[in-house]
C-alpha cells in the first residue's frame, strides 16, 4: 500500500542526436540497419501477451526499394479483435488497481531503455519500414516518443494532484478512475511516436488498449511492443491486432464495453467512426470518449515586411521534410507581391539541391513516400497541375515507381487562390504558393480562413509585430498549433502540445494534460466527520 506522496522525476526533452560523419550514434545506426536487414522478421499479433501467429501473410518492403523483404506480418480477423478485447477486459481490473506510481515507472522504464539500448533499432526500423532519413526517425522515433513518455508522467501526477477544497467538518476528494471498459487505438504510419503514445498514454491512466497499427507501420510497431514488455507492462494492457479496418470496426464498436477511441488518420474515416459511434450509443454501457487527430491543410504566410530567406527556409523545411507526409506539413503559401520572386527563387535553389534516395544514404534529405496508393494519389496531383492553366510547376514534378515510391518535391505557382492544391489535403511533398497583392493582407488573411475545412497548423512569417498581432487574432481558428516565423512543423512535447480544430480533429493536444484527462472519469467523494442528527434547518423555527 502507498503511504506516500512520490514525486516523479522532472520531465526534460530528450537531446537529438546528430549522426554527424564518424559519430559513434551514426555508427551504431547503420550497424542496426544491417542488422534488421539481414533477418528478415516474422510477425505476430500480441494478444494477452502471447503471439498470435494465422499463417495468412502478407509481406512488407521498404518504400524506397519495394523490392526488398523485410519479412511478412500475420494478418487477422474478427476473432482476433474479439480475442484482443477479451484480453484487455481480463487484464484491465489488476491494471486498473495498480498504484499509480508503479505504472509511472514502467513508463518511466520505457523511456530510459528507448534512450537507451532501444534507441538504434527503433530508429533503424523507422527508416527501413517508413522511409524517414536519420534525422527525422531520431526526432520521432526516439525523442519524441521518450518526451511522451516523461513528460506524461508528470502531467499524470499534476491531472492527479488537482483536488477540491473541503469546507470545516468535511474532506472532499477527486479520484481520477480509468473508463469502465476498453479504448481502441488506431495509429498512422507516419509517425513511430504517435503510434506508441496512442496505446501509451490511456493504458498509462489505467486504462487497457486494443491497438490496431498502420498495415506499413507493422514493422516498427514490432519493436514498439518489445519495448513495453521490456519495460515491464503486463500481459493484456496493450493488445496489438492486425485485421482489416472495417473487420475490426464491426466488432469493436459493437461491444457493450467499447470505452474510447483514440485515433489519428484521415478525416474522412474519422467522420465515419463518429457516425458509427452515434448508430450504436445505444449498446454501450457508457459514452464513449472520442479523441482523433486527422487531416490538415497547413499554411504559411508572409508579410510584406518578411524576411525572404527566412520564409524560404520555412517554405523548404515545412514542406518537404519527410517528403510532406506530416499532418503539420505546409502545403499552401500565400506570399506578398513585393518579395515573392525573391522567396521563391530561394525555394528553387533549395528544392533543386535536395538529395532524393534511400535513407540508408544519410546525404539524402528526401526519400520515398510511403506506398504504392499514396505515389498515385500524390502523381495525380502533380498531372492536374500540369494540365491547368491556373497553375505552373517552378521546381520538381517528376515522379518514379519502378524501384521506389519516389516523388520530387515540386513546387507549384498558382493564379487562382481557390486552385485545387491550395484547398485539397495532399499529404505529399507538393507546395502550391499563391502570390497576393501586398497591400492586401487582411484580404489576403480573410481568403486564407475561408479557404480549408481544416486547422491544424498555419504560420506567419513578419517583421512588423502589428501584422503578427493581426493575423493571430484573425487566423485565431485556422490552426491549433500557430508559428510564428517559424515552420509549422515540428511541435515538441512539452513545449507546443499538438492538435487542432475544425476538421483537423477533436484538438486534445497530444503531450499535454487535457489529453490525458480524456482517459480518466473523475468521483467525487465527500466525507463527513460529524454528520447531522436533525432534519430541521434554522428557518424553521
Amino acid at each position: 500500500m502507498s503511504n506516500a506522496y512520490f514525486q516523479v522525476p522532472m520531465a526534460e526533452n530528450e537531446p537529438v542526436q546528430g549522426y554527424a560523419p564518424g559519430s559513434e550514434e551514426k555508427e551504431e545506426l547503420q550497424a542496426a540497419i544491417a542488422e534488421l536487414k539481414s533477418n528478415p522478421i516474422d510477425a505476430p499479433m500480441v494478444i494477452g501477451g502471447k503471439e498470435v501467429r494465422t499463417g495468412n501473410t502478407v509481406s512488407m518492403h521498404p518504400p524506397h526499394d519495394h523490392a526488398y523483404n523485410l519479412g511478412s506480418f500475420h494478418m487477422g480477423d474478427k476473432s482476433h479483435v474479439e480475442a484482443a478485447i477479451n484480453a484487455a477486459l481480463t487484464a484491465k481490473k489488476e491494471w486498473a488497481n495498480t498504484p499509480w506510481q508503479d505504472r509511472a515507472a514502467i513508463f518511466l522504464k520505457a523511456a530510459e531503455l528507448l534512450a537507451g539500448p532501444f534507441r538504434a533499432r527503433m530508429n533503424a526500423a523507422t527508416m527501413l519500414c517508413q522511409s524517414k532519413n536519420a534525422f527525422q526517425a531520431e526526432i520521432d522515433a526516439s525523442c519524441e516518443l521518450i518526451d511522451f513518455f516523461r513528460y506524461n508522467v508528470q502531467y499524470m501526477t499534476e491531472v492527479y494532484a488537482e483536488q477540491p477544497e473541503s469546507a470545516p467538518g468535511i474532506w472532499n476528494r477527486l479520484e481520477y478512475r480509468p473508463l469502465e471498459g476498453f479504448i481502441f487505438a488506431i495509429t498512422p504510419f507516419n509517425f513511430t511516436s504517435i503510434a506508441a503514445n496512442l496505446c501509451a498514454a490511456p493504458a498509462m491512466m489505467g486504462n487497457v488498449v486494443v491497438w490496431k497499427p498502420s498495415d506499413t507501420q507493422i514493422y516498427s510497431a514490432q519493436v514498439i511492443m518489445d519495448l513495453f514488455k521490456a519495460a515491464g507492462l503486463p500481459d493484456g494492457v496493450i493488445n496489438m491486432v492486425y485485421c482489416d479496418g472495417p473487420a475490426a470496426g464491426d466488432v469493436v464498436f459493437n461491444h457493450p464495453d467499447f470505452a474510447g477511441l483514440h485515433f489519428t488518420g484521415s478525416t474522412a474515416v474519422f467522420k465515419h467512426l463518429w457516425k458509427t459511434i452515434g448508430t450504436n450509443i445505444d449498446k454501450y454501457k457508457t459514452y464513449p470518449r472520442i479523441v482523433g487527430e486527422t487531416g490538415g491543410k497547413d499554411f504559411i504566410i508572409a508579410h510584406k515586411s518578411a524576411n525572404a530567406k527566412e520564409v524560404a527556409t520555412g517554405i523548404s523545411r515545412g514542406a518537404f521534410e519527410f517528403q510532406g507526409q506530416k499532418c503539420s506539413a505546409a502545403s499552401r503559401a500565400y506570399l506578398p507581391s513585393n518579395i515573392a520572386n525573391e522567396i521563391i527563387e530561394q525555394v528553387k535553389t533549395d528544392v533543386n539541391s535536395f538529395k532524393m534516395g534511400n535513407p540508408e544514404d544519410f546525404s539524402n534529405f528526401i526519400n520515398a513516400v510511403i506506398d504504392e496508393r499514396s505515389f498515385d494519389k500524390i502523381a495525380g496531383f502533380i498531372d492536374y497541375a500540369k494540365s491547368s492553366d491556373d497553375a505552373e510547376i517552378i521546381a520538381g514534378g517528376n515522379y518514379d515507381k519502378s524501384k521506389g515510391y519516389f516523388i520530387e518535391p515540386t513546387v507549384i505557382v498558382t493564379k487562382n487562390v481557390k486552385f485545387k492544391t491550395m484547398c485539397e489535403e495532399i499529404f505529399g511533398p507538393v507546395m502550391t504558393i499563391y502570390i497576393y497583392d501586398a497591400d492586401k493582407f487582411e484580404e489576403t488573411l480573410e481568403i486564407l480562413d475561408q479557404t480549408s475545412e481544416y486547422a491544424l497548423t498555419g504560420a506567419i512569417f513578419s517583421t512588423c509585430r502589428y501584422a503578427i498581432g493581426t493575423a493571430t487574432k484573425m487566423l485565431e481558428n485556422c490552426a491549433g498549433n500557430f508559428y510564428i516565423n517559424d515552420k509549422p512543423t515540428g511541435a515538441v512535447v512539452g513545449q507546443q502540445p499538438f492538435g487542432g480544430a475544425r476538421g483537423s480533429g477533436t484538438n486534445d493536444k497530444a503531450g499535454a494534460a487535457m489529453n490525458l484527462l480524456r482517459w480518466v472519469s473523475a468521483r467525487t467523494i465527500k466525507e463527513t466527520f460529524v454528520p447531522a442528527t436533525n432534519y430541521r434547518y434554522p428557518f424553521l423555527g
